[in-house]
């Protein structure tokens, strides 16, 4: 069945506007008309049935009938990552989205380089991905903060999965032996992270260096090992 990501409030009867893009893949790609089903989820109310009570001219209302599943919150795992191409960058929401990270911050850090960004594409394909997957949230897409700005903030009960690609240790026993439940992980830009921001990454008490393996990664590629990785070590396998 369809499933629709909506920003209203989901309650018994409750009345749902779509917005004119997700009531045109309705009607006009999946062909659906009114008195047909689907289902919906906003972040916080769980996932609902609902109907199409009415095609207007522009758009169509929805109406929720019964939940079907509570909501559940995703597994505590951020992903950090230094603003890459385009389409590495798309790839890594995409892939971030459907292995559970429940935040994606952009990263600008020394060895960056200047990309042309549309928060608002990205925030789009990780509501697909979302919807495409079965989650019942949308991670939120962060705009680029400077990586040293973000560490002088860091909240130091979340513990950071550093992906050095000079070296580390091996990546699952080395989260299980840190131990925690909130975590982060960090991707460098094309070219790695400089000597200086490696050094200071090492040095931090709640950082834990891993290695991804022999081979240097791509952006989009280390993104997504190091997420598999960590779901491995302390993931939300038994939900």
């Amino acid at each position: 069945m369809i499933r629709l990501h909506v920003t209203t409030d989901l309650s018994p009867g409750a009345a749902a506007a779509p917005t004119l893009d997700q009531s045109r893949y309705l009607t006009q790609v999946m062909r659906l008309k009114a008195g047909d089903e689907l289902l919906v989820f906003n972040g916080r109310d769980g996932e609902w049935r609902a109907t199409i009570a009415e095609v207007l001219k522009k758009g169509v209302i929805l109406r929720a009938e019964a939940q079907v599943r509570a909501q559940i919150n995703p597994p505590d795992v951020h992903l950090l990552i230094a603003t890459v191409k385009k389409s590495a960058l798309e790839f890594a929401v995409e892939k971030a989205t459907e292995l559970g990270a429940a935040r994606i911050s952009l990263v600008t850090t020394q060895r960056t380089q200047a990309q042309h960004l549309r928060l608002d594409r990205l925030d789009a394909i990780a509501e697909e991905s979302a919807e495409q997957t079965g989650r019942l949230d949308v991670p939120l897409v962060d705009a680029p903060r400077k990586l040293d700005a973000i560490l002088d903030g860091w909240d130091a009960s979340r513990r950071l999965m550093f992906c050095d690609e000079t070296g580390g240790a091996p990546a699952i026993p080395a989260l299980q032996a840190a131990g925690g439940s909130s975590w982060a992980i960090l991707i460098g830009p094309e070219g790695g992270f400089s000597p200086e921001e490696g050094e200071r990454l090492r040095s931090l008490p709640f950082a834990t260096s891993v290695s991804l393996g022999p081979r240097i990664l791509r952006a989009d590629t280390a993104a997504t090992t190091a997420l598999t990785l960590w779901q491995a070590a302390i993931g939300d396998w038994d939900r």
